[in-house]
């Protein structure tokens, strides 16, 4: 097979072509990112090193699910996927390896990486209101959309999303399970309608009047400011942006991150495209391809979107904590009937 990147329905039998046997200087890539531009990340790395890259794209639960069928027989050496709750659902799979890297323990923030897996970028978790229905005083924290004074006026994507899941599980952590019920029935008492869409889709039923008020991740609000259609400029143009609670434990946030497998037949390619992923050219290419932001605070920024939302107190709560709250957050939802 000559191509690098492979679908999904690639079959086993022709999955072996790049399997357990293959040369060290090939790299298989399980990804959850389905972002055309990632395509520049791969090839540069292959440029870099001379490593090939196979991948395979597919959701989350395909992938995991695949990787569990295949054992130790697996060709995957890296498991790449968005949000630290579909990266600790990998690891209490028990599929990560630890890796031991100067490079990444120097470029990472501690409280973005665990001994088995790594964030490489970050979304923010943000606020989106229609100033003609709400007023910005009324939300500037994740607290404050369960206040009795927003009824009608939120929405959301689904509760069971793994973006509100996150969520979820840092409430818990920062106000405890108690105040996160009562804060789950509290949005929900407050919904303009049953959570539905994506974040883009709330975004947008913000800026028509639908909802006065919603939670959105900031890449999607980045990608409609970069935009030039005049239809995503009319919707930025009726919106405003809140960075929730500045003033307590700040703004949560989403990742995209990555581990070697324990069955990984290339360890070594596969450490070497971790280390690429903190790189300097890497880490930029997360913010100006993609809108998110760099891990690596050194890495300069060159988006104008990013650079118009401006700097935020970010949550620096221990990543890999949130783990631990991500299923009792799902059991809150659910009794709050947010789903």
């Amino acid at each position: 097979m000559k191509k690098a990147v492979f679908t999904a329905l690639l079959s086993t039998s022709a999955l072996a072509a790049f399997g357990v046997h293959a040369a060290d200087t090939e790299l298989n890539i399980y990804s959850a990112r389905h972002y055309q531009t990632d395509e520049a990340l791969y090839g540069n790395f292959t440029k870099q090193t001379g490593i090939k890259v196979n991948r395979i794209e597919a959701k989350e639960d395909e992938l995991l699910e695949r990787i569990r069928n295949e054992g130790a027989n697996s060709p995957a050496d890296v498991f790449i996927t968005v949000d630290v709750s579909r990266l600790a659902h990998a690891d209490q799979m028990g599929i990560f390896a630890p890796v031991k890297s100067a490079l990444l323990d120097e470029r990472i923030p501690a409280n973005l990486r665990t001994e088995r897996w790594f964030s490489f970028s970050t979304r923010a978790r943000i606020i989106v209101y229609n100033p003609e229905l709400v007023k910005a005083e009324q939300v500037q924290s994740y607290e404050q959309l369960a206040d009795p004074g927003l009824k009608g006026k939120v929405c959301t994507r689904s509760g069971s999303h793994p973006y509100n899941l996150s969520l979820g599980a840092a409430m818990i952590k920062h106000n405890g399970a108690d105040e996160t019920v009562k804060w789950a029935s509290g949005l929900v008492d407050n919904f303009a309608r049953a959570p539905k869409g994506g974040d883009t889709d709330q975004i947008k039923s913000v800026a028509a009047g639908e909802c006065g008020v919603a939670i959105a991740n900031s890449y999607y609000l980045a990608r409609l400011m970069n935009s030039t259609k005049p239809d995503d400029q009319a919707v930025v143009d009726k919106i405003k942006v809140v960075w929730p609670n500045q003033h307590s434990w700040g703004t949560h946030i989403n990742v995209s991150g990555a581990g070697m497998l324990k069955s990984a037949p290339h360890k070594e390619a596969a450490v070497k495209f971790l280390e690429y992923l903190a790189s300097d050219e890497a880490q930029a290419y997360f913010a100006n391809g993609n809108n998110e932001w760099p891990v690596v605070a050194s890495v300069k920024v060159d988006n104008p979107a990013l650079d118009k939302l401006g700097k935020f107190k970010a949550d620096s709560m221990q990543i890999g904590e949130l783990a631990d709250t991500v299923a009792q957050a799902q059991k809150i939802y659910d009794r709050a009937g947010y789903r």
